[in-house]
């Protein structure tokens, strides 16, 4: 896993970047984040869910990426076949995209409208629980057990046991 570590003071709102030139303060309290980890391995890193969530959300944000469903610049029009194993074998580039969206949009469909919002802002935005609660106007802290039931549902539609 990538690593990009970086020091982030501790305030009431949460880990903010402190900046070289403020000021130090009294009992001034700083974390060490690391900025290439995802907001879903945060929470499996740290025991907030266990693997078999964890294993759906990252099969969730894999079909996310393989459908090419986030911003992109450039396509290949290629139909060049590839070689591999599971279902998507024997599919040429365009095939396994349609697919993985066909997937993907099926288990935001699972998970629901009420649980969807979270779940991909979370998994597939890469954002962190408190700026989604904050976007979707949650209280505080409230996003983590919407989260855990979102990806029990994505669990059970993908078969993760």
């Amino acid at each position: 896993m990538r690593r990009h570590l970086v020091e982030r003071e501790l305030t009431s709102e949460g880990p903010k970047h402190s900046p070289k030139h403020s000021k130090p303060r009294a009992r001034r309290r700083s974390a060490t984040v690391n900025l290439a980890e995802s907001p879903l391995s945060w929470l499996h890193a740290r025991g907030h869910i266990d693997d078999r969530l964890f294993a759906a959300g990252e099969k969730l944000r894999a079909d996310y990426e393989r459908a090419q469903l986030g911003a992109t610049v450039t396509m290949s029009w290629e139909p060049v076949r590839m070689k591999g194993k599971g279902a998507d074998s024997g599919l040429s580039t365009t095939e396994r995209q349609i697919a993985a969206k066909a997937r993907f949009d099926a288990a935001i469909a699972e998970a629901g409208s009420g649980l969807s919002d979270i779940l991909w802002r979370v998994v597939c935005a890469g954002e962190g629980l408190p700026d989604a609660e904050k976007a979707l106007t949650w209280p505080a802290r409230s996003g983590k057990l919407v989260l855990k039931l979102a990806l029990d549902r994505v669990a059970q539609f993908y078969r993760v046991s």
